[in-house]
């Protein structure tokens, strides 16, 4: 079975810099972790390639740098690596970042299933997966909790909605995205990390891609980040007793004072 597994770096604290001109994260690789929600669509791959056999490419867009994430990936269970890297693709949307993605999909090759973390921490968007899908042409469910079964044909799963769970049938090649807590992420073993060393890893740029310019990058993008800001803490944390009853006093008498003040304030 032939895989392909996305992932993406995220920063590994929560000092984020800004760009003060794009408005997008600067990503200088020294400060970044695989993003969470990949490890968990990493380890289902790996745990499929242990019970029907197969090959695992794990990809990226990122800077140069990316390239350690994904040694760090093939340490745990992947067999190579490919890196999509140009500043022709920096600042790109949700949009053009699929679209690039499925450039280095077809890249790859013949593929089986293309496994995504349900979303990206930095951004919260969960579009990646399903754009991705759009752009291949191919079927996607998305929010998977369990893989009941799966073949080189088809794949059926149970994923979360916001009214409970569903269970759904997928014909492959597909993408599917994983919800945190599908599995436990192993971590690397000493051969792992010495096999991830010597294996393959590719690096591509837009034009290797056969990427459209128009399509790519800040340019390839419809969506843009007007502004990004840190909310400013306003008002004190107010503890409420441990007794219901006293709770509710308290949390009614605060509902009072807040409306009180309203009043006063509009009489002003």
């Amino acid at each position: 079975m032939k895989m392909i597994v996305c992932v993406k770096q995220t920063p590994s604290t929560n000092q984020v810099q800004l760009d003060p001109e794009t408005h997008t994260i600067i990503r200088d690789g020294r400060q970044s972790t695989v993003n969470p929600f990949d490890t968990y669509a990493l380890e289902e791959a790996v745990r499929l390639k242990e019970r029907l056999g197969g090959q695992i490419t794990v990809m990226s867009m990122g800077i140069p740098a990316a390239a350690r994430l994904l040694r760090e990936a093939i340490s745990q269970g992947a067999d190579r690596g490919l890196l999509l890297s140009d500043r022709a693709f920096a600042g790109a949307d949700t949009l053009a970042t699929s679209y690039t993605l499925a450039l280095g999909a077809r890249q790859i090759g013949e593929f089986d299933l293309i496994l995504c973390g349900k979303m990206a921490i930095d951004g919260d968007t969960a579009q990646i997966g399903p754009e991705l899908a759009e752009h291949l042409g191919i079927p996607h469910i998305s929010n998977v909790q369990e893989i009941l079964e799966c073949s080189e044909r088809e794949l059926l799963c149970r994923k979360r909605t916001d009214y409970g769970t569903q269970i759904l049938r997928m014909k492959l090649p597909g993408l599917i995205t994983v919800d945190k807590g599908i599995n436990e992420p192993r971590m690397a073993s000493i051969a792992g990390v010495r096999t991830s060393l010597q294996a393959p890893l590719d690096c591509l740029d837009a034009a290797q891609t056969g990427a459209d310019p128009a399509r790519i990058g800040l340019k390839g993008s419809p969506t843009q980040v007007v502004r990004t800001f840190a909310p400013e803490r306003r008002g004190q944390c107010v503890r409420l007793p441990n007794d219901e009853d006293q709770a509710a006093q308290a949390l009614l008498a605060l509902v009072r004072e807040k409306q009180g003040g309203r009043e006063k304030g509009e009489d002003a």
